[in-house]
């Protein structure tokens, strides 16, 4: 094995508060991931009796003898009757160790786009593949997109173990495949696993026929591998969401997206530059000393300053880059190409101002699930952060100003 795997200790004890790990799945066409899902959901006992009933039946019209768990993913009635996973479906279970946010995610090339929205927000990415093809062209395309988003943990699950008679060989020889191109894409590490969905093998229930497999099941690895580190560290970052005027004082309240506030901070708004002191921070109605991410709060501060929606109230050294001119990777999501030339809404946090594409790194135009370049003039400063830094504040979309639709997605690149 190379350094590119990470060492997480999965076995660390259970803590006494419940946190939510969100993450998504994907996987090549025909590599079982709606089967790996569906047997997360099943052997975890996260299915209601009237869900198995009914996929008992869709199996039983379908000819299977045993229920085919990926029709518990599968919910479409074009996914039921294509055998394939269209759009992003959103899973929500628990676990007495964790809740999770289950992001299902299509395979299938002409859907990268909705990869990227189901992993914009993930910790953690399950790519799978199929033991018997190991490391593919879409495998790749997902590693590369766990990359731009920067993700941060990968699990690689080597699915249908039983069809190599679960041979050692067979694993490693996946695992260090895709470990060179992890590292080539600069992917921090990744966790491998090997597994067989169909019959449950190392995926809530550690397997019997790998006994040279030391690690955790997948269950056992998403239970405990660390949520939260990277809002935590980063630095403040409170996009003001609505401006509250009572008795003559101003309450700013939103979602505290990065890092943490205190009474007695001084703040900076952006992008005024003004600065003043935090004299009180309310969540949930509650007056406390410090908020962390991703709480809701209301802010207030010593001074009466003009704060509006899309202001930015940050703390500490490390301010964002108040900027016109953005660079970024993007993956277009609408049919509509996009163009050198367009004239755009970008949005990002909760402020919207106009733009203009100016380049699109050397390429006349970005077609639906393209990935590629951006560089845009904004008609007001953005209070930027490098994606790679904090990535709430790193994204941005881009919409069509005539009708609202969504056009591209962007990870702002500042270096």
């Amino acid at each position: 094995m190379t350094s590119t795997i990470s060492a997480i200790d999965p076995t660390g004890p259970v803590g006494a508060t419940i946190d939510t790990l969100r993450f998504a799945t994907a996987g090549s066409v025909d590599d079982g991931k709606s089967t790996l899902v569906g047997r997360l959901l099943y052997d975890s006992k996260s299915v209601l009796a009237d869900q198995l009933e009914a996929v008992e039946h869709a199996s039983r019209n379908r000819g299977q003898d045993a229920p085919d768990l990926a029709l518990l993913t599968d919910g479409l009635r074009a996914e039921r009757e294509q055998g394939i996973t269209i759009d992003v479906a959103y899973r929500y279970f628990a676990t007495p160790r964790r809740r999770f946010i289950l992001a299902d995610t299509p395979g299938h090339v002409q859907y990268t786009r909705n990869m990227v929205t189901g992993a914009s927000t993930a910790e953690l990415t399950v790519i799978l593949v199929d033991a018997r093809n190991g490391v593919v062209e879409q495998t790749r395309r997902h590693a590369a997109i766990a990359a731009l988003l920067r993700v941060p943990h990968v699990v690689l699950a080597v699915n249908k173990m039983d069809l190599v008679g679960y041979e050692e060989r067979e694993f490693d020889r996946i695992v260090q495949d895709f470990a060179g191109y992890a590292e080539e894409l600069g992917l921090p590490g990744f966790t491998p696993i090997p597994v067989s969905a169909l019959v449950g093998d190392n995926v809530v229930e550690p397997s019997a026929h790998m006994d040279w497999y030391a690690g955790p099941a997948l269950l056992e690895f998403l239970e405990s591998v660390p949520v939260g580190a990277e809002s935590a560290d980063a630095p403040a970052r409170f996009p003001v969401q609505y401006v509250i005027r009572h008795d003559d004082v101003r309450y700013y309240a939103g979602q505290l997206v990065s890092g943490s506030l205190r009474v007695g901070d001084r703040v900076t708004v952006q992008p005024s530059g003004e600065t003043s002191e935090i004299t009180g921070i309310d969540v949930l109605g509650t007056e406390v000393e410090t908020a962390y991410a991703p709480q809701s709060i209301t802010v207030r501060l010593a001074d009466q300053r003009d704060v509006s929606r899309g202001d930015m109230i940050t703390a500490g050294a490390d301010a964002p880059t108040l900027t016109q001119d953005v660079r970024a990777a993007a993956c277009h999501l609408a049919e509509r190409p996009l163009r050198v030339g367009d004239r755009v809404l970008v949005r990002h946090t909760t402020r919207t101002v106009k733009a203009i594409v100016k380049d699109l790194g050397g390429a006349t135009e970005l077609s639906a699930n393209d990935l590629g370049r951006i560089t845009l003039r904004t008609a007001e400063p953005l209070a930027l952060d490098d994606y790679a830094d904090v990535r709430r504040t790193g994204a941005f979309i881009l919409v069509d100003p005539a009708d609202g639709a969504t056009l591209t997605a962007g990870m702002a690149d500042l270096s």
